[in-house]
Parts: structure tokens; C-alpha cells; sequence
């Protein structure tokens, strides 16, 4: 039990720092489309690059055993677009709309009902069966029966290839931002150091550097409860509705983590006085509703959501993962373009 309830205290870290950084992938994407901001955008790199660096690190002194997700590319393609297309009419990506329970908001609350419902029914209930087929029939892997990944595809080594990965990247991301200033990176330059870290908003790079370590302390506690995959969404979601229509399953390290980050956004909303019950019209909690059945839908179908797979199967080089995170993005471009910049046009 003690090793279960680590995702307790690591989830309450982790919504700490969600709230304070205001990460959501949505946001991220969406932002791209609309508004031609790649701050969030940035947050999500960095929070790539240390978990990339990490995971190679930890697997490489024998602390973790990479665990990648297999490439179903029929259902990586179709579930990740369909989540991608949810989280933006939900108003949140999975991590999203769990943190900001934490905050009062009821619209994330309804996502997160949908989300748990239609994750719920993709899993165990009538679209079980749907899922599953689409995940055998298009299901390609290694000449050795492992899943595939940018390391055994290309034949090298995994810590290898990752560390070249993230060099390339950060000479990149150096040269690209070279000359161009950023009062965005670290957050607040003035206030007291409590209010820095209380009070004011996080920068993106602060925020994508503590994301990355709380993914990299995810895995061996993760793994060391029965479980050998860092963080997630989803699946906790879809445990704790197991656990309420069946009191006799127990909450598995995943569904701590959850209620973790709903309580360490509440704690975070609370210090920085940003916690309020918000109740928004009717038609948009169907709204937000509806968008959270597809994100559950889309997630389990694919085999995970945006944490899932970009933020802990990315990192470990899975080219299901990547292949989903592409298809996430384009779902959600697609979507914030119909619902927000169509219509100014």
C-alpha cells in the first residue's frame, strides 16, 4: 500500500505544479493556431528533452526497463485524432482538465466525467470490442517481436540515439532563439520569493524542467508498485470509475496519482487565491462533456492520451507514441481551426 500511495504524494507535486505553470497540451497546440504563441509550446519541449534525457539515463544504469507502447498505427491514427478533436472541445487535454477539477472549475469537472465515462466504455464496455480489434489488426512490430521504436528500428542504442536526440534539439532550440529575448522563461522577476513561487505565474521553461522530473520520478516509483510506465491519465480516470462501480477493485497507483493532482491544484488555487467555483452556461458543460467522452474514447483506443504518450512514450522513443502525439496535434489544429479561426474569417 505504501508503494501504491507514492502516486498520491508524487499527483500532488505534480497539480502543484500543473496549476502554478498553467500546463495544459490544448492550450499548447491551440495556441499555435490562434494566437501564433509557442510559450506553452516551449514548456512541452522541455518537459520532452529532460524525460528523453532521463528515462535514457535511469534505463542505462538499470533503475528503469524501458517499457514503450506498441504501434497499432490504425488505432494510434484514429484515437489520438479523435483526442486531439476532444480536448479542444472539452477546453483541456487530459492533465488539463484534471487539474483544473482542482481549481472549482465545473466545466473541467464535466470533461473529466466524459473522459472517465468514455474511457470507461472503450476499455470494458460496449466499444471494447471495436478497440480491441482495431489494435490487433493493425499492429506492426520488431524482427525480434518487440515493439517498435526509433532505437531497434535504426539498430542503435537506445541511450545512444536519445542522447544524440536531445543534443540536435538543444543546438536547435539555441540557434533558433538566439538574439531573441524571453522575459517568459523563469517567471516573475519581482515579489518575494513566496510569491514567485506562490502567487505569480511560473515561466514556461520553469514549468517544463519540474514536469520533466516529476516524469522521471514517476517511472521507477510507478514500476515499483506493479506498474512499469511513468505518468498517465487515463487510466487512472478509468480505475477509480472501476473502483466506484465495484467497491471490491482497490485504487491502483495510477488513480493516486490522480486524486493527488486534483489535491495539489486545490492547494496551489487556494495559497494563490485563485480557487472558485465556476459554473458555466448549460450548453457549455454539454460541450465540455461531449468532448471529454471523445477524449476517453480516443485514448484508450490508441493506448493513450497526451501524457501517455507524448510526455511518457515519446521520451522513451515509441513510434506508436510518436505516431500519436502527431496525430493529436493534427486533431487538435484541425478542430481550433474550424471552431476559432474559421468563423473570424
Amino acid at each position: 500500500m505504501n508503494l501504491v500511495l507514492t502516486g498520491l504524494i508524487l499527483g500532488i507535486v505534480f497539480g502543484f505544479i500543473l496549476q502554478r505553470g498553467r500546463f495544459c497540451m490544448n492550450s499548447a497546440f491551440r495556441d499555435v493556431v490562434l494566437l501564433k504563441d509557442f510559450t506553452l509550446l516551449k514548456s512541452v519541449g522541455a518537459a520532452l528533452l529532460v524525460m528523453l534525457v532521463g528515462f535514457a539515463l535511469m534505463n542505462m544504469t538499470g533503475v528503469i526497463t524501458l517499457n514503450p507502447k506498441p504501434l497499432v498505427w490504425g488505432a494510434n491514427l484514429l484515437g489520438s485524432f479523435v483526442f486531439g478533436i476532444g480536448m479542444v472541445i472539452a477546453g483541456g487535454c487530459a492533465s488539463g482538465i484534471t487539474y483544473r477539477t482542482g481549481e472549482g472549475m465545473v466545466g473541467a469537472i464535466t470533461a473529466v466525467i466524459g473522459l472517465s465515462l468514455g474511457g470507461y466504455m472503450t476499455a470494458a464496455g460496449f466499444l471494447a470490442s471495436f478497440k480491441t480489434n482495431l489494435q490487433g489488426s493493425t499492429k506492426l512490430l520488431a524482427a525480434d517481436g518487440s515493439n517498435l521504436t526509433l532505437a531497434n528500428l535504426f539498430g542503435m542504442n537506445h541511450a545512444l540515439l536519445a542522447f544524440i536526440i536531445a543534443a540536435i534539439a538543444i543546438v536547435v532550440w539555441y540557434l533558433l532563439a538566439r538574439g531573441n529575448e524571453d522575459d517568459e522563461m523563469w517567471g516573475a522577476s519581482e515579489g518575494t520569493l513566496f510569491d514567485k513561487i506562490f502567487k505569480k505565474g511560473w515561466g514556461w521553461l520553469t514549468t517544463g524542467l519540474l514536469i520533466g522530473l516529476v516524469g522521471i520520478a514517476a517511472y521507477p516509483l510507478s514500476a515499483a508498485a506493479g506498474r512499469n510506465y511513468p505518468l498517465g491519465i487515463t487510466a487512472g480516470w478509468i480505475g477509480i470509475v472501476k473502483r466506484i462501480l465495484s467497491p471490491e477493485n482497490t485504487l491502483g497507483w495510477l488513480s493516486w496519482l490522480i486524486i493527488g493532482i486534483i489535491v495539489g491544484a486545490f492547494i496551489a488555487a487556494i495559497i494563490a487565491k485563485e480557487f472558485k467555483f465556476r459554473v458555466p452556461k448549460a450548453g457549455v458543460m454539454l460541450q465540455t462533456f461531449a468532448g471529454g467522452l471523445l477524449m476517453g474514447f480516443g485514448a484508450v483506443t490508441s493506448g493513450g492520451c497526451n501524457i501517455g504518450h507524448l510526455l511518457s512514450g515519446v521520451p522513451q522513443l515509441a513510434l506508436g507514441s510518436i505516431l500519436a502525439g502527431i496525430s493529436i496535434i493534427l486533431g487538435s489544429w484541425l478542430t481550433a481551426y474550424v471552431m476559432f479561426v474559421r468563423p473570424q474569417k
